[in-house]
């Protein structure tokens, strides 16, 4: 069973990267899918990712084996396979039915379910603190998406479709996590990230259409580079958090993405109402942001041991 190092400050550090890139993520990708399909998307963040890490990974002479695979650990592989193939398409046609802001605060169901995951797998403890926390940062979106929830429960039409596929998406997100956690018995992060964006790339080449990357204009040609780096950057954060850190406190700090988008959608829809339109933030919307960043903080550092006093 892996073992994170305990290195929680620097685990909180990439936690805090990969809340800031996820949260911009769906802003940046709900602008690029007016150009491209969402195959064609995917498979350009799977392959620039697995192309830059590919080659500093060689540059460092550490490419991965693929001996470990022979062995029980090629079934985790395949867990983590399908659980982040499965996720990034079906959150990204999620998206398409939604909206960013409705996209993200479904998907905080993924980094709960790995809560879940490390205390009944990893036999991570969880004391009061923790447990407040995560109360809080429930109750926290709530009041922070007071004015959507009917269209989160709505049972039918596209908003309703989309939260579907979008939870959906979480339980493929939490697997993926879960089984990637174990992988890291055998291979580094950048190894066990660069097997999945290498199969992946595989997977989606002959859906996509690789070649309508040439009608992008020059908001979708930036969007896609965002998009693609992001991928790289977040998960590469992402993975190695998951080696410093308890995987229920990273997930606790990733809870806070969907105020990231949030506020980055009230900024370009002020700069830009064009482009995307601003969400309204009521006073209680302002006060579930402040009870979702209290909840995600306690999660966070509640579970820290103190270090004994020398006398």
């Amino acid at each position: 069973m892996h073992t994170a190092t305990g290195n929680w400050k620097f685990g909180l550090v990439l936690s805090l990267i990969t809340t800031i890139m996820w949260g911009l993520l769906p802003v940046a990708m709900i602008l690029l899918l007016r150009e491209m399909d969402v195959y064609t998307v995917t498979w350009y963040r799977f392959a620039s990712s697995a192309l830059a890490l590919g080659a500093y990974q060689a540059f460092r002479g550490r490419l991965p084996s693929l001996a470990p695979l022979r062995s029980a650990y090629g079934w985790l592989m395949l867990i983590a396979i399908v659980g982040i193939c499965g996720n990034y398409l079906l959150y990204v046609i999620g998206l398409e039915l939604t909206s960013p802001s409705i996209a993200q605060v479904v998907i905080q169901l993924a980094p709960l379910l790995v809560i879940i995951g490390g205390i009944l797998l990893f036999r991570e403890q969880m004391n009061r603190t923790q447990l407040f926390g995560i109360l809080a940062v429930f109750i926290g979106l709530l009041l922070f998406f007071n004015q959507r929830l009917p269209e989160l429960f709505s049972p039918g039409g596209t908003n309703g479709t989309g939260v579907l596929i979008i939870v959906l998406a979480a339980i493929l997100w939490a697997g993926y996590a879960l089984a990637q956690k174990q992988l890291l018995k055998v291979y580094s992060s950048p190894g066990v990230m660069l097997l999945l964006y290498v199969f992946a790339t595989l997977i989606f080449l002959l859906p996509a259409q690789i070649s309508s990357v040439l009608g992008l204009s020059g908001l979708g040609w930036a969007m896609l580079a965002f998009c693609s780096a992001n991928t790289l950057i977040a998960y590469g954060c992402f993975a190695e958090a998951l080696n410093q850190w308890q995987a229920s406190r990273v997930s606790a700090i990733l809870a806070m993405a969907p105020l990231v988008t949030l506020f980055s959608m009230s900024i370009l829809g002020w700069l830009a109402p064009k482009i995307a339109p601003s969400d309204h933030i009521d006073a209680f919307a302002l006060l579930g942001a402040i009870v979702v960043v209290t909840g995600s903080a306690a999660c966070a550092t509640g579970g820290m041991k103190r270090k004994p006093r020398t006398s």
